[in-house]
């Protein structure tokens, strides 16, 4: 059992998961808490995910790409600099598809739950490919 725990633990996209989980809480408790004091949902979501961006960067880089981040200097800029487009790239589906959801009447709480999905997806492809590739 030890070793099927230690080969799922080295699976990056088993962290990246756990990591999303952990930064979606951030993102999902902002939005809700934003939309519960009256502010709209469209800018609710966006504030709610840049909150994400943040608790993400923080697992990203020290549980679940720890082999693959640069190390400081320009190296680690260029890598921080990166993440946040990656992170924009998915604040940009988020926002759009929560609006696109409010706009044709229907629940913006489903709309960000497409989006999350949708988002995972998408920054999942850039962070593992792009922005912490791996060395060949």
């Amino acid at each position: 059992m030890q070793a099927v725990l230690q080969r799922l633990g080295d699976l990056v996209i088993l962290r990246y998961l756990l990591a999303s989980i952990g930064a979606l809480a951030v993102d999902m408790g902002s939005f809700l808490g934003l939309m519960a004091v009256g502010m709209a949902p469209t800018p609710a979501s966006a504030i709610g995910y840049v909150a994400g961006i943040a608790a993400h960067w923080l697992l990203s880089s020290r549980a679940v790409f720890v082999g693959r981040v640069a190390e400081k200097g320009i190296a680690r800029t260029r890598q921080k600099g990166l993440f946040v487009a990656s992170a924009l790239a998915g604040l940009v589906l988020t926002t759009v598809i929560v609006a696109g959801s409010d706009a044709a009447g229907l629940d913006p709480r489903g709309g960000k739950l497409i989006a999350i999905a949708l988002s995972f997806a998408v920054t999942w492809w850039l962070r593992n490919s792009v922005v912490f590739r791996a060395a060949h």
